[in-house]
């Protein structure tokens, strides 16, 4: 969940110190430097609506009702990317992608002509927020799901968001659409989920706003901990779940392919980089050369977000030119493992033609 608070120069994310090792609100006070339990956590989404097949909520499933916002740059929100492309669910729910870098008024969508959404005609995603509570004045996060009659928001519950979009949305899934929340394993993919979530996807955020050295340390060991856990895990089994890709690798790939471009330096995990771990570097390349995970990615939206928008880590908002990117393209070999990417499925076609990441942003 990639948030941006209504003042100047605040982080994108909406994020506390709590003790906590889950999402859910904290207190925005200084983490006790004596106390290694105090820790960044993430606040849990404000609207937490869900669109359903019954539409027990409100928001029934339909076809060209909602629309769908994210940044490129936002892990979080390119979580729904992937398994928005993976399903085929691009004629049924529209895209619009923010600027990747805010001003004080949050995500704006400065990048389509006359610096307005062309479905939603607004310039902020705020509006939205406000359209659904007035006054509301919390983080603006993406991603966002839409209401596009009313311009009001649904949900911005970033968690719920992918799962509803495999298992309620069924309806509208394309033909061959692969099985991304699988019923059989779902206890298992919640249980890896959840620790790559605490670790990984938040632990490099906890290490890389981390406040006190001892707050930084705990992340970065449990961090570091962790993905020794998940390369010995994959180093027999091309997925982590099954032999199919599932939502536990959507949610993995989203870290670790940000994780030499950004984290490695700018969040200060810097034990190895992602391309000196050879069991998690080929399977990151593996999903990344997977049709709906690498064209998703835009590194130059990626890098410039970080580096510019988190000016109290890089106050002088320099942009890195590096990592060299074409090693994301290189053979991974992982297929020598088995699986079926997407189980009894087929992968999906071609990006549409408005949807594909501009050069500057690819690999290669």
């Amino acid at each position: 969940m990639s948030t941006h608070r209504r003042t100047p120069h605040r982080r994108e994310e909406m994020v506390t110190l709590s003790a906590a090792d889950t999402p859910g609100p904290g207190r925005d006070t200084p983490a006790d430097e004596n106390s290694p339990r105090e820790e960044f956590s993430r606040s849990a989404p404000h609207f937490a609506d869900r669109i359903t097949a019954d539409g027990r909520d409100g928001w029934p499933v339909e076809a060209g009702r909602y629309r769908l916002v994210v940044s490129r740059a936002c892990p979080w929100a390119s979580r729904s990317l992937i398994s928005r492309r993976l399903l085929g669910l691009e004629p049924a729910l529209s895209l619009a992608v923010t600027d990747p870098i805010q001003d004080e008024r949050s995500w704006r969508f400065t990048l389509d002509p006359g610096e307005r959404d062309p479905v939603l005609g607004i310039a902020f995603l705020s509006e939205a927020y406000d359209a659904r509570e007035t006054g509301y004045p919390g983080g603006v996060s993406v991603p966002a799901l839409v209401d596009v009659p009313s311009g009001t928001l649904v949900t911005n519950d970033y968690h719920r968001i992918t799962l509803d979009l495999a298992t309620e949305w069924t309806a509208l899934h394309r033909e061959g659409a692969p099985d991304l929340y699988p019923e059989a394993h779902r206890d298992e993919i919640d249980e890896v989920a959840e620790a790559v979530y605490r670790d990984v996807n938040n632990g490099v955020y906890r290490a890389g706003f981390a406040e006190h050295q001892r707050t930084y340390e705990d992340a970065y060991r449990r961090l570091f901990a962790r993905l020794d856990q998940l390369s010995e895990r994959l180093s027999t089994r091309r997925y982590l779940v099954g032999d199919t890709i599932t939502e536990a690798d959507i949610r993995l790939f989203t870290t670790l392919v940000r994780f030499d471009a950004v984290y490695h330096g700018h969040f200060k995990c810097n034990r190895n980089k992602l391309s000196e771990d050879p069991v998690l570097w080929a399977y990151a390349r593996d999903l990344f050369q997977t049709p709906g995970f690498g064209d998703t990615v835009d590194f130059d939206h990626i890098k410039r977000h970080y580096y510019q928008v988190h000016t109290d880590i890089n106050p002088r908002r320099i942009v890195p030119l590096g990592p060299d990117l074409s090693g994301w393209l290189t053979p991974h070999h992982r297929e020598q493992l088995g699986g079926r990417p997407f189980g009894d499925g087929t992968p999906p076609g071609p990006a549409p033609e408005a949807e594909a990441v501009p050069a500057a942003g690819r690999a290669g």
